[in-house]
């Protein structure tokens, strides 16, 4: 009888669960939750103004995802809860919750729920980069030789300068807070009954290292003398590798998700990361980017190789058994829906309406009658800062060669345009510092629906670009684990790599350069590397300095 496994991913915006056939890697079918609170990056749910840069989430959404989607997705397949052999979770990261020693979240205690710090931060919390890059200088006077494994700075959406905001700014709900969690285990947490740490958001987001463990308790102190032993007071030692069973199903998760008592629940991952084996990845030189309104980056390597701007390299931290190396771009998808949301005229969206198209639709399908090059136009994908290779949000967008006969599809074309040289830009830089990149493939749903955009990526990277067999790569990533979890004698797998033979799918579509393309595409690169360094390593930072003067007349 065939036995099945069900991944949960948790977007921003949203978080799907999809039931997958152990035996075939069939997705059965899937259910989405839309998280009523979104993201709080205004306001918190009491009306209160939140500052520039914030961004924040409430676990209670979480919650509705597992309640929700679970049982929904067995309703909708009449799959018996007996014939489901284990779950795995997937969480954006760095995404982190303060609670109590019991796991409750802060902003669930009537008391704090009008306190900023008592929320979710969300992974595109940007506000604690002042935080950010006093860590990263002072890492840098001391020394601190982990500081290369995460490309030469720690971002700010990573966890030390997001638990130090919260000490810095209000240091009672600090130090209320028992602990200080990644979304994906505390997840794990409510499901199982018991707190566990990933090795993946632990590697990547919180400075830990399978060998070295945590920074010296030296290093946290010359940041704050109250944060020297921040990773026992608040954080755990105890990490557990991704691939590994957290726990099974309590009772409380029982009722909750209409799952067994103790079915199988996997270790938590990232959702990037967690998409490797959804597409047949487990050996190096194949470069996976996940495309959605940001983009990650990920790829295997045979060795430890320190590389400018990346965003980690951990080992066993995407297949067990190779390093994985992790890069990303801040702003894609998001890029687009900004320019449809504020820069579109009203003409194009009735036209858009009487052609039965969505206006990105429209403006692709027009996009795609402009030869390369034709519209002038050249712009920087830094619209919500630039991740890699530069590590700094503050640097912000920037588009070239405008005047008064350029039209939105020229713009839309050249934003696309953007985000393909920005991940040109960490190929690049991955191959200049000995890590391969032999092959592309592309995950999420942009891959998925346009078509234009993928043909985009192939010409400026003159590479073929390998397309997913899945439109949820997280969650079926995520089912992949769980399969592993549960292990074979429950009719699953021992490893990874098995398991991503049998589940994993990719599509027979490849996307091949077109030589015409290439040529003229080489050429814009070098003109958007000269802008990238201009603006992007000190030359030029009239970008930040706009952005000191829009905060000093804020209110």
């Amino acid at each position: 009888m065939d036995k099945y496994t069900i991944g949960v991913d948790f977007g921003t915006l949203s978080g799907r669960a999809v039931l997958v056939n152990v035996n075939t890697g069939e997705e059965i079918d899937s259910s989405v939750y839309e998280y009523p609170h979104q993201v709080m990056d205004h306001r918190l749910p009491s009306g209160k103004e939140l500052p520039h840069d914030w961004a924040l989430q409430h676990p209670q959404d979480y919650l509705d995802v597992l309640a929700k989607t679970i049982p929904d997705v067995l309703k909708k397949t009449n799959v018996s809860p007996d014939d489901v052999i284990g779950i795995g979770i997937d969480f954006t990261a760095c995404t982190a919750i303060p609670v109590k020693e019991d796991g409750t979240p802060l902003c669930f205690i009537d008391k704090y729920k009008d306190r900023p710090h008592a929320y979710v931060k969300l992974w595109k919390h940007h506000a604690a980069q002042d935080l950010a890059n006093k860590l990263n200088s002072i890492a840098e006077e001391m020394g601190e030789k982990w500081l290369n494994r995460y490309g030469g700075k720690i971002s700010s959406e990573w966890l030390f300068p997001k638990i130090w905001q919260m000490l810095e700014e209000d240091s009672e709900l600090y130090d209320e807070m028992d602990k200080f969690i990644e979304a994906t285990d505390w997840i794990v947490w409510q499901l199982t009954g018991k707190e566990t740490r990933n090795s993946c958001t632990a590697g990547y987001k919180a400075i830990w290292n399978k060998k070295e463990g945590y920074p010296d308790k030296a290093f946290f102190k010359a940041l704050d003398n109250r944060l020297e032993n921040v990773v026992d007071e608040k954080l755990s030692r105890d990490i557990i590798p991704i691939g590994e069973k957290a726990g099974e199903i309590t009772e409380y998760a029982s009722k909750l998700t209409g799952l067994n008592i103790g079915t199988a629940v996997a270790v938590g991952n990232v959702d990037a990361h967690v998409c490797a084996p959804a597409v047949k990845i487990y050996e190096p030189g194949k470069m996976l980017a996940i495309i959605g309104t940001s983009t990650c980056h990920v790829l295997l390597g045979d060795q430890e190789r320190e590389v400018p701007g990346m965003c980690g390299v951990v080992e066993d931290g995407i297949i067990p058994g190779y390093f994985g190396y992790e890069a990303g771009q801040s702003c894609v998808g998001d890029s687009f829906a900004w320019f449809v949301d504020n820069c579109v005229t009203a003409e194009y969206m009735k036209k858009a309406e009487e052609e039965g198209m969505d206006i990105h639709q429209y403006l692709t399908q027009k996009a795609e009658e402009l030869k390369v090059g034709e519209s002038g136009l050249l712009a920087l994908d830094w619209w919500n800062g630039n991740r890699s290779v530069l590590v700094d949000v503050d640097l912000t967008g920037l588009i070239i060669g405008m005047d008064l006969q350029t039209k939105p599809e020229e713009i839309y074309r050249a934003l696309i345009e953007s985000t393909a040289y920005g991940t040109r830009m960490i190929i690049e830089t991955f191959r200049e510092n000995g890590v391969p990149v032999d092959e592309f493939y592309a995950s999420g749903g942009i891959s998925q629906k346009n078509p234009f955009m993928m043909q985009i990526y192939a010409d400026v990277l003159n590479m073929p670009i390998h397309i997913a067999g899945t439109e949820q790569g997280p969650a079926l990533g995520s089912a992949i684990f769980a399969a592993v979890a549960a292990g074979s004698e429950k009719g699953g797998y021992n490893d990874v790599v098995e398991a991503s033979k049998v589940m994993g799918k990719v599509k027979d579509i490849v996307y091949t350069p077109i030589k015409e393309n290439v040529e003229v595409y080489d050429k814009l690169y070098e003109e958007y590397k000269k802008l990238h360094d201009y603006f992007g390593r000190g030359e030029n930072n009239i970008m930040k300095r706009l952005k000191d003067i829009k905060k000093s007349t804020t209110k």
